[in-house]
């Protein structure tokens, strides 16, 4: 008898960053307006599906991403670390072309396979499919969402379609409040699909790693 899962991992809505600042794990970084709708247009495509349980990383526009689904269905926020953005030594910084032809920004950039300018990439996936694996069981034969960040989003993506985890970041599928939805037959992984509910709203997807 099949046991179908789906765990939605959900990228946060467009944050307000006029000085286009690398935010990483900064707090008091919050959805725009537009990030806002964003993520009311995602709670409505969520309509008639089964979900019963509702995971955020705790950063701020992350939790408030979540919260149209919370009233939606009626599910509390359950805050998990594992799902926070990548860890990155150059947030806090606007990172441009002036920037990367700044000496003192190359110390940061000799490895792209590390990476070496933040948490390493196999240290991404590890805790993103440990939060996975204990967010199916919870739902098992149903449905969960979880809000994450560009990065993890995208690591666990390439990791489930077994490819290498280092790449070039200009070309990550995962647009702002994007779905990747994990589907499991039992404990086997047997599709990755992705959607955009909110692509009618994004006008930058903003730096990558947001």
């Amino acid at each position: 008898m099949s046991e179908t899962t789906v765990v939605h991992l959900l990228r946060h809505g467009e944050v307000h960053n006029p000085e286009g600042v690398l935010y990483g794990r900064l707090p008091e970084f919050h959805l725009s307006d537009n990030g806002r709708n964003m993520a009311k247009a995602v709670a409505g495509w969520f309509a008639g599906h089964d979900v019963v349980a509702l995971y955020s990383s705790p950063l701020e526009r992350a939790q408030e991403t979540a919260e149209p689904i919370s009233e939606a269905f009626g599910l509390p926020i359950h805050l998990d670390e594992r799902l926070v953005e990548a860890g990155n030594r150059l947030q806090g910084k606007i990172v441009n072309r002036d920037a990367l032809r700044d000496p003192r920004t190359w110390r940061y950039l000799y490895n792209p396979v590390l990476p070496s300018w933040g948490e390493p990439y196999h240290e991404i996936r590890r805790r993103m499919v440990a939060q996975i694996r204990a967010v199916r069981a919870e739902a098992r034969g149903r449905e969960a969402v979880c809000v994450s960040h560009q990065l993890p989003i995208w690591i666990t993506r390439r990791a489930s379609e077994g490819r290498r985890l280092w790449h070039r970041p200009d070309r990550r599928q995962c647009a702002l409040a994007s779905v990747t939805s994990l589907t499991f037959e039992h404990d086997r992984l047997v599709s990755v699909s992705y959607t955009e509910p909110a692509a009618g709203l994004i006008v930058d997807s903003g730096p990558p790693g947001a």
